[in-house]
């Protein structure tokens, strides 16, 4: 049996994102009374004691191998499918393709359901359940509604979901099979967490929304802890994150923090690229724009469902991190994502989805522009599998 059994979360509270308010994380929060994202926070000079370099040796590979900084406090109450420790595999050929020595990818798609979400969604279900929540409810483009709708079911909890109707076909089939409730709705994700909202008050059911609860951060920062280890405990020079509601971003930001925190790394930081689609690019508005907050996107349109995120509540923590990090915000369009998609394929035998796809052909502008350079270490995150856009790729694929 593995020592982490006997290892148990430091969580001390959370804090608005914002205003640096606390409060108990024994009480089921969302958002904080100024309307932004909780943040858990961590006793670190204890979790230091036990979470050591050294220590994970011999530790279960999977998400939860950071159990000090991660939210559970019972064990029991983990609700885990194996999520966590994905391949960050060196691209040799697609580097060489690109005239680069150190380009790497973290491919996500192995995760179970397919794709990054389920390190969130693992971590929110688990709190979620060891607060005493049955019903849950959720918006979702696709692959996080699949990932709440499998863990929900692995606790035995309800499960609610509210999608788009012209999100993929895998994920509505994924939540059916699961035995959630599939609520598809006319209008984007923003018009499906509302009804979500409003039916969570009614029906006294739990909202686990993108940054609405504190815990889908805490999974989505095991990326970061990842990187970090599987690097030799150095952190590259460049991470570039397809963003939608940005958690991955803020998680793996906190991640870093975190980390130097425990005396792993020092104060460097990758550069933080957030990638959009042209035809939905709110963050990257407000970035170039100069402004802290991003205005909503309208007539959202881009064939990456989990990229068509008009409005994000963590909209601020993105952008931060982005300019603390010394890196940009920057868009491409649905037919670069397609090429990269291709190119990703028939280079690594890496399927990404069209999100994966994006961060390559931000590589490439931003090789073409100097952004980057031929012989810096860059970490691609493709955050999902394209088996689960069979019907949207299928068509631009030419079949």
């Amino acid at each position: 049996m593995s020592e982490i059994t006997n290892i148990t979360s430091r969580l001390s509270h959370l804090e608005c994102s914002l205003t640096g308010e606390t409060a108990d994380p024994n009480y089921a929060h969302r958002l904080s009374a100024a309307g932004k994202p909780f943040l858990a926070r961590y006793d670190i000079e204890k979790a230091s004691e036990t979470l050591t370099k050294e220590s994970l040796i011999n530790r279960e590979a999977n998400m939860w191998r950071y159990r000090e900084v991660m939210p559970v406090i019972n064990r029991s109450n983990i609700v885990t499918l194996g999520e966590g420790f994905t391949p960050l595999s060196l691209a040799e050929r697609l580097g060489k393709h690109l005239g680069m020595t150190h380009l790497l990818i973290k491919d996500e798609g192995v995760n179970p359901t397919g794709s990054f979400k389920a390190r969130g969604l693992s971590a929110a279900v688990s709190k979620a359940f060891e607060l005493g929540q049955t019903k849950l409810t959720m918006p979702s483009a696709g692959n996080a509604a699949g990932a709440m709708s499998a863990y929900a079911a692995a606790a035995g909890m309800e499960a609610h979901v509210y999608m788009p109707n012209d999100a993929p076909m895998a994920n509505k089939i994924e939540c059916v099979a699961y035995g959630a409730k599939l609520n598809l709705v006319d209008g984007f994700i923003t018009d499906a967490g509302r009804i979500s909202g409003e039916h969570a008050e009614t029906y006294g059911r739990f909202d686990v929304s993108t940054l609405k609860e504190p815990y889908r951060a805490e999974g989505k920062k095991t990326m970061g802890y990842e990187i970090v280890e599987q690097l030799g405990f150095e952190v590259p020079d460049v991470i570039i994150y397809p963003t939608g509601g940005g958690t991955g971003i803020v998680g793996i930001w906190k991640a870093l923090y975190e980390m130097e925190q425990l005396g792993w790394i020092g104060s460097q930081r990758p550069r933080m690229i957030c990638v959009q689609a042209e035809g939905c690019a709110p963050l990257v508005n407000a970035y170039k724009k100069g402004q802290e907050f991003a205005d909503p996107f309208e007539n959202p349109s881009t064939l990456a469902a989990g990229m068509r995120v008009p409005a994000a509540v963590g909209d601020f923590l993105v952008i931060r991190a982005v300019r603390e990090s010394g890196g940009t915000a920057l868009t491409v369009d649905d037919d670069q994502m397609i090429d990269s998609v291709r190119t990703m394929a028939k280079f690594e035998g890496i399927f990404s989805a069209p999100e994966g796809g994006a961060t390559l052909s931000a590589l490439q502008l931003m090789i073409d522009s100097g952004e980057i350079g031929r012989d810096e270490r860059v970490v691609l995150l493709n955050t999902g599998s394209a088996l689960k856009y069979l019907d949207v790729l299928g068509p631009e694929l030419g079949l």
